[in-house]
């Protein structure tokens, strides 16, 4: 028997009439639950998604505080949220949207001290964030725990994404053994970014995450999906598991949490 209230089945109506999903399916992501880490340009998307396709419990963690050139890509913030926590002001938002799903608001920073305490309630964790250093500290936590995570990033009018399983497929250390150096590669604020480019990154990342928990389609393990709007074109790399990959490698070198101290700002994409 599926547990699934008469109104959420109207709800999700278009869900459930997809013979790949059916109501099985949208079972499956009733009892499934899903941390994205920011509430961001690539944060927005997903947790609008997320949120409306019914996911049962959805954590948000975000430490930054609305700012109006945020507003430009960041669609689950409003100009009357200008000032807001980010994590507060998306979850009022998400709240609206589906109040049949259970959002849990994490506000402040991830680190090596509370990271695996914070994702292991969760099956899926979605990579949102704005500096290489965490995306890093994600990577490895995730492969640790042998977590599934779904990866995006974003500058000027690029943008990529790829599924990792944890200890199964090649991971983000595979393809980018190491952060770039500071100061190589310009953040948004420098470099500026296309607002519908991290709509486009954000909902891949939303459909990769449907498609893992409800058990259809094709995932991007061992593949990164280039994409880009100037061309409006995709381009998919094959990516292989790197037997010599520091974490999750046959020898790894990593094996407790690497956290790298320098400032991000100067070097890593923002969402």
């Amino acid at each position: 028997m599926f547990n699934l209230s008469e109104e959420e089945i109207e709800r999700y109506s278009r869900h459930i009439i997809l013979p790949e999903v059916g109501g099985r399916g949208q079972q499956k992501l009733k009892e499934s639950s899903v941390l994205v880490i920011g509430a961001g340009g690539l944060g927005s998307p997903a947790l609008l998604y997320l949120t409306a396709a019914g996911i049962g419990r959805i954590g948000v963690i975000e430490d930054d505080v609305v700012d109006l050139t945020n507003l430009q890509r960041q669609v689950l913030h409003a100009t009357p949220d200008i000032g807001k926590a980010k994590a507060r002001s998306a979850g009022e938002t998400l709240q609206q949207i589906n109040p049949h799903v259970e959002i849990d608001i994490y506000q402040h920073r991830l680190t090596k001290e509370n990271i695996f305490d914070i994702i292991a309630p969760y099956d899926v964790i979605v990579d949102g964030v704005d500096n290489f250093p965490t995306r890093y500290l994600l990577n490895d936590a995730c492969v640790m725990k042998k977590k599934t995570l779904v990866e995006g990033g974003i500058l000027r009018f690029m943008g990529l994404i790829m599924s990792i399983r944890g200890g199964e497929s090649a991971c983000y250390r595979c393809v980018f053994e190491e952060p770039p150096p500071p100061g190589t590669v310009p953040s948004c604020a420098e470099a500026g970014v296309l607002g519908a480019v991290a709509g486009v990154v954000g909902t891949l990342q939303a459909t990769e995450v449907l498609k893992i928990l409800a058990g259809i389609g094709k995932p991007l393990y061992n593949r990164l999906l280039q994409f880009d709007a100037e061309e409006l074109r995709f381009h998919e790399v094959k990516a292989k598991r790197n037997p010599g990959c520091p974490v999750c490698g046959k020898k790894p070198t990593i094996t407790e949490l690497v956290e790298y101290d320098y400032a991000c700002e100067t070097q890593a994409p923002k969402t």
